[in-house]
């Protein structure tokens, strides 16, 4: 894992510290006496990581400081103060609905940009991983796990519904039948079974956590950059093609390539 005396610090704020060494970025959460518990705030400056990523990088790590990778929302927030400047989850719900639907929306933002296509992420997850905290952890494309692990989707015991854009890759991963399961009951999911049923691609003891992230990221750069996002570009959009379909968007990727390496290309 890069470090701040081998990487270059980005910014530091509200929570969220992004660094870069050459082709790899680091996105750590900062505040592990809450258990790296999320907020408006936290949210808005990992968006703002996203925006502000070199275009040198080909990975970015996302991890938490301290015990636990992220307990989910602060209870601040269903506070009636809420956060300072922020309006708390019962002034949200006294809103329109477009403006609900504009803020949730915004929200989001911090968890959609982990799976564009000119980069890989990878989630390094010890310890506490709960709603918004799991939610974060699926944004990315892969997850290495601690064996102390536990991921945990409480928003149906708060009477809400998960919102930060999990829904759709747990159901990838795991199937509708497990994923409903999981989010209904809100149970917790540990190291084995994580890694049995696809939520997790890599369980080590937690020691190794940070060893086995550097490993997957140096495979990962081992391979051409743009051969690795026309792969993930294939491979994201294969569950809303049929088999003939894919076959004809690997037949024009594959062309991309071929003629890109004899100096053919655009």
């Amino acid at each position: 894992m890069t470090t701040l005396d081998d990487s270059e610090l980005v910014f530091d704020k509200d929570g969220v510290r992004l660094t870069v060494e050459d082709a790899v970025a680091t996105v750590t959460l900062t505040n592990p006496a809450k258990r790296n518990a999320q907020s408006p705030a936290l949210w808005r400056a990992l968006t703002e990581a996203g925006r502000s990523l070199p275009g040198s990088v080909r990975v970015v790590v996302l991890r938490g400081e301290g015990k636990s990778f992220s307990a989910g929302l602060d209870r601040q927030a269903f506070t009636p103060e809420g956060f300072d400047g922020e309006p708390s989850f019962l002034e949200m719900a006294r809103g329109s609905d477009e403006d609900l639907d504009a803020l949730i929306a915004e929200y989001q933002e911090a968890f959609t940009w982990w799976r564009r296509s000119d980069l890989v992420s990878i989630a390094a997850v010890q310890g506490h991983a709960i709603g918004a905290g799991f939610q974060l952890a699926l944004a990315c494309d892969l997850r290495v796990v601690a064996e102390d692990v536990q991921f945990a989707m409480r928003e149906t015991s708060l009477g809400l519904v998960p919102d930060l854009t999990g829904t759709h890759p747990l159901v990838s991963l795991v199937g509708y039948a497990r994923a409903l399961e999981i989010c209904a009951t809100g149970r917790f999911v540990h190291a084995e079974e994580a890694e049995r049923i696809g939520l997790a691609n890599l369980s080590v003891p937690a020691e190794e956590l940070d060893a086995a992230v550097r490993d997957l990221s140096a495979a990962l750069l081992a391979a051409p950059r743009d051969a690795v996002n026309e792969t993930k570009a294939l491979l994201q959009g294969a569950s809303g093609r049929s088999y003939e379909e894919q076959r004809t968007a690997e037949r024009a990727a594959q062309s991309r390539r071929l003629r890109d390496l004899a100096g053919l290309g655009d």
